[in-house]
This record gives C-alpha cells, sequence and structure tokens, in this order.
C-alpha cells in the first residue's frame, strides 16, 4: 500500500485520541467511535492494523520516557515493533538525539510519521528486520507488547539479553504470557501503571502495565 492510499484510508478510519496514559501525545487511533473497531475482519481496509492501537506495553514505555527524560537525555533510541509510534514519539518530545521507529510493517511506520507530523515531532524511520543485528549506533532500545509467542520470546530475549551489555533495554508489557518467571528473575522493574478503562476494555482484561530494564 502507498503512503498517499494509505494515509486517505488511515484519516477515515482512525480518530485523534488522548485517552491513554500518554495525553501529552495526541494519536490517531482506531477507537470505538470508529466503524473499524466492530468490523468484521474481512471488511477491514487493512490486513492486520495492529498499529491503529496503543497497546499496553507502548504505554507504559512512552509513560516511562515522558516521566524519566534524563533516561534518555543525548542518547539514540530505536523503538522495535513501534506501531502507532509512540515509543519513538515521546523520545523525540523530551529531545533524544536520535530516535529509529523500526517496523516490518510499512503500515506501521506511515502511522507513525503521521501521528508524528500530529504532535510536530520529528523521527527517522526504519524497515529492515533488525532483530538479530547488535545495533551499535544505538544508546536505547524499546520493546513494547512483543512477548506474546514463546518462540518468538526465546529467539528476542536471548538477543536482548546481549543488547543489554552495552546499552540500555526497556521492555514495556502488561503481563503477557511470554514474560515467563524465568525471564522476569532476569529483569528489574522500572515502573508499574494502572491502565485507563479504554485501555484495559481492548486488552482481555489486563489492568495494569509495566516496564522493565534488564539486570547486567
Amino acid at each position: 500500500m502507498l503512503l498517499k492510499e494509505f494515509t486517505s484510508l488511515f484519516l477515515k478510519h482512525t480518530k485523534p485520541t488522548r485517552s491513554h496514559l500518554t495525553p501529552e501525545l495526541l494519536l490517531r487511533l482506531i477507537t470505538a467511535d470508529c466503524p473499524l473497531w466492530s468490523a468484521p475482519a474481512n471488511q477491514s481496509p487493512f490486513k492486520d492494523p495492529f498499529w491503529g492501537f496503543y497497546w499496553p506495553g507502548g504505554q507504559a514505555i512512552a509513560r516511562y520516557i515522558l516521566d524519566s527524560a534524563d533516561s534518555v537525555n543525548n542518547c539514540k533510541i530505536l523503538d522495535v515493533g513501534c506501531g502507532c509510534g509512540a515509543g519513538a514519539l515521546a523520545a523525540a518530545k523530551v529531545n533524544a538525539k536520535l530516535v529509529v521507529a523500526n517496523d516490518i510493517d510499512l503500515c506501521a511506520l506511515y502511522a507513525t510519521k503521521l501521528n508524528a507530523d500530529l504532535n510536530d515531532l520529528r523521527v527517522e524511520t526504519s524497515s529492515v528486520n533488525l532483530i538479530g543485528n547488535d545495533c551499535n549506533e544505538f544508546d536505547a532500545i524499546f520493546i513494547g507488547d512483543m512477548f506474546y509467542d514463546e518462540d518468538f520470546a526465546n529467539l528476542l530475549f536471548d538477543w536482548l539479553i546481549k543488547l543489554s551489555k552495552k546499552k540500555m533495554v526497556l521492555i514495556g508489557d502488561p503481563g503477557r504470557h511470554g514474560l515467563t518467571d524465568r525471564r522476569r528473575n532476569q529483569m528489574r522493574l522500572l515502573a508499574q501503571y494502572e491502565m485507563p478503562k479504554v485501555t484495559c476494555k481492548e486488552n482481555n482484561g489486563f489492568t495494569h502495565t509495566t516496564v522493565w530494564t534488564l539486570k547486567t
């Protein structure tokens, strides 16, 4: 899907909202007021519009960054699996040195750029699959809501452990099954947030979301 076509559909099927943990950011999302919210999958113009929702792990990371601006001062940030782009936008808002929003789905990158424009912020984007990469050019890595599958979680966690030896790794998650006790024992809790009611409704009963870093 080309950017021009996506933009037209994105504006038609999303609404700007601040009803989330980071009201400092105005984000266009698929809300309960949008017909696409309850439409059957075969009626969606998008294959899998995960970028149209502000997932709880992403909300936790963005909230943490907005509250802890000093943690990313002069840092080069990589937001992996950026979705709607909120984590990257939060870093840009507190003046991180460089912010790159990364996702293998071009639609997520288009959504991120449009949300960045909405907030008068600038982020760079990348569609390269960077999982397993040494990411030498970055100081901090954001990972939100990606521990949803055990096989993928194994790959992801091994990579993050290696990265954490040289850079800050922030993991946002509401308690998905891929973030096992064994993995949490290798992590340190940085923050926990109570989720807004609308986010609880979207996420199958999760009530809180957290930010972790890896022990080094």
